[in-house]
């Protein structure tokens, strides 16, 4: 553990009577140090399961006595601790199999108090949690999205691309698994590795917490922190370098490639449509973009692609001639400056006689 002054003429210096060997660390809102996975006090044996917390406004108090306020608590259960998170005036501390809540009770015999509220819902890595208000969310070691809310018990959140990124995760690069937040649009980022990519954080999934809807898409990131210390998030690349996100138009003065795509959806599962034309429900638009729409009879049944159509800025209607009863659209672009609201787009379409 290494303490920094805010002082920039001197630099950060290891913080004396701390463990030695530290698995995670996290500042407890009543100012205490927390080591979480570290060598037990009176053995020095390390222990993937002990927690040590310095005292209250002292970093440099680790050792357990009545006139202090450290203490040490060794989790039960099997497994190692992976990471800890603050979430008001409590601590979340995940182990790889299970969630604990630590709660401050305030008794000098015993400061904090460690109860476990999940178990086979561990964190498959230390980047792959992120609080939001008062609710967690976090991927385990199985890949699955988790949800915890105080007082509560772990739930599974639905993702339609869990499937995926199991089977394309790298092997043995869960640890660079980063979950983060973005508050300003109510979404929670999960980047991963994907072995189709190599070996470093390459896609991402990301999950709305307004209406609980999922995208995905592909960007090169190993770590992201929300907007609040600095004016905007801030995404960090494998390479090192450091990028302000939701800040303007560009991808670093370059144009952005992006694209967005629905699934099949029936507009009237009883009969074939002829879709004569389209609605666009789209604000601040800019740069252009193109349509496309595809279209089949059955679910599985051969599909038929009409377009790409041009979509410019403040287009009120798009006429077009597609049958079918499924049909999925897709929107994408390529320029600098780009940007878009995407809203429902409605279909101007009428019976074609068909079942």
């Amino acid at each position: 553990l290494y303490l920094w002054g805010n002082d920039l003429a001197s630099p950060a210096a290891a913080v004396e009577g701390a463990p030695e060997k530290v698995s995670h660390m996290l500042v407890a809102p009543q100012d205490q140090i927390f080591a979480l996975g570290c060598e037990e006090e009176v053995s020095g044996a390390f222990n993937p399961l002990c927690i040590r917390h310095s005292g209250v406004r002292a970093p440099e108090s680790w050792t357990t006595a009545p006139d202090t306020t450290a203490r040490e608590y060794v989790l039960p259960g099997g497994g190692r601790i992976v990471a800890g998170r603050v979430m008001g005036s409590q601590l979340l501390v995940w182990t790889s199999h299970a969630l604990f809540v630590g709660t401050f009770v305030g008794s000098l015999s015993q400061p904090w108090r460690f109860d476990r509220v999940g178990e086979s819902c561990g964190l498959v890595g230390p980047l792959a949690a992120v609080v939001v208000g008062q609710q967690a969310l976090w991927l385990g070691p199985d890949l699955r999205v988790r949800r915890y809310v105080l007082g509560g018990a772990p739930i599974l959140v639905d993702c339609p691309f869990q499937e995926e990124m199991a089977e394309h995760l790298a092997p043995g690069q869960q640890d660079k698994i980063s979950v983060s937040s973005l508050s300003a649009f109510g979404e929670v980022r999960f980047d991963y590795p994907d072995a189709r990519d190599g070996v470093e954080n390459s896609r991402y999934v990301t999950l709305s917490l307004i209406d609980g809807a999922w995208s995905r898409g592909r960007m090169a990131r190993t770590a992201m922190v929300d907007a609040g210390p600095a004016s905007h998030p801030i995404g960090v690349d494998p390479a090192g370098a450091v990028y302000w996100h939701e800040r303007g138009r560009s991808a670093d003065g370059g144009a952005i490639a992006w694209f967005v795509e629905s699934a099949d959806q029936y507009l009237d599962e009883s009969r074939t449509l002829m879709v004569r034309g389209l609605w666009p429900d789209i604000e601040d638009q800019v740069g252009a973009a193109a349509l496309t729409v595809t279209s089949r009879l059955k679910p599985q049944g051969p599909s038929r692609t009409f377009g790409p159509y041009s979509l410019a800025p403040g287009a009120a209607r798009l006429d077009l001639r597609a049958s079918g009863r499924l049909f999925r659209i897709r929107l994408s672009g390529e320029s600098a400056p780009a940007a878009m609201r995407l809203g429902r787009p409605v279909f101007d379409a009428a019976p074609a006689g068909g079942r």
